[in-house]
């Protein structure tokens, strides 16, 4: 208790972090499990009893931002209150970040899935895949499977990983939590789907403003991590994205960075969404680039979270020189 009483504010959030990531991994290696799982089923229920597709199209989106409220309101203020009666504090915030730190072992799941088909078992790895996405995958080829399983990986490492561990290192383990709380409303209400193309709205907007910045860090060490292989060809094709409030951004320099065609065409609820494609002019994906691109996902995580504890071990050092 003593050693931790002389961190820095900082230092001591980046221990925190640390060591809830490693517990997390070791957790998830053995256990496949979700903590938020209920949330995610009182979502999907409370879209359905609230979203009228009757309505207009501002109700709707008026609908969805006091879903949204109403949600969040409540169980930010409890757990705010209830913070002080904890005794150990920094048990409270390992708690808060374990549960708004999203699966760890996206790794695994695609090595299952690039086994599956290079092994010609595409069921299998449609099925593996399916829970981890909003697309449909019935109708993906080998092609499409893959491309997925890359976006799947990279996106869901810089929201469920990424963006929280900013999100708590600036503002502590009760934002990061409630981001993740709002995240996994935007999974439920997306507005990708024609059932909640307004109602989803401001729950979309309130994650492309949080996760804006954190992502663009991502993209600047996926740049470093691809040095050398076109950078400047692939800062000039993708900085149109730069200031866009979405994932575009990242995943054009990510298509550089392992040198596929990501993006493009996607099926939601029986619906054909064009989506901007990234990369034309490359390849498309194979099995072998689902590894590819998840040592490339696992390089610039560890890269920068020794960053994180170099910098932490850093102003520690200066501050108590």
């Amino acid at each position: 208790m003593t050693a931790l009483t002389e961190l820095t504010p900082f230092s001591y959030h980046v221990l925190i972090l640390m060591a809830v990531l490693i517990i997390k991994s070791v957790i998830s290696h053995f256990v496949a499990h979700e903590p938020l799982r209920f949330f995610q089923f009182y979502c999907l229920q409370l879209g359905k009893k609230v979203n009228n597709s009757k309505n207009s199209s501002q109700q709707q989106v008026i609908a969805g931002l006091l879903a949204v409220l109403v949600t969040l309101t409540p169980i930010v203020i409890i757990l705010w209150l209830f913070a002080d009666f904890v005794a150990v504090d920094y048990v409270w915030q390992g708690l808060l970040l374990y549960l708004a730190l999203g699966a760890l072992n996206l790794g695994q799941v695609n090595k299952t899935i690039a086994q599956a088909l290079v092994a010609k078992q595409n069921y299998l790895a449609k099925q593996t895949l399916k829970p981890w996405v909003l697309r449909e995958t019935e109708q993906l080829s080998i092609v499409g499977l893959s491309k997925a399983s890359i976006e799947m990986q990279l996106l869901r490492s810089l929201q469920q990983i990424y963006v929280v561990a900013f999100v708590f290192l600036l503002f502590g383990p009760l934002a990061a939590l409630s981001y993740r709380l709002l995240l996994e409303m935007h999974y439920s209400w997306n507005n990708k789907l024609a059932t909640f193309s307004h109602f989803g709205f401001y729950s979309q907007l309130f994650i492309a403003l949080i996760a804006w910045l954190p992502s663009r860090l991502m993209a600047l060490f996926i740049f470093i991590s691809a040095l050398g292989n076109s950078t400047k060809l692939s800062w000039r094709l993708s900085k149109v994205h730069f200031f866009k409030l979405n994932s575009s951004y990242v995943i054009a320099v990510f298509a550089y960075a392992i040198g596929v065609r990501l993006g493009g065409v996607a099926m939601y609820q029986q619906v054909k969404l064009r989506k901007t494609a990234f990369n034309d002019l490359a390849k498309q994906p194979e099995p072998r680039d689902i590894i590819k691109a998840s040592s490339k996902i696992k390089l610039i995580l560890v890269s920068s979270l020794m960053l994180l504890s170099f910098a932490a071990i850093t102003w520690q050092l200066i501050t108590f020189r």
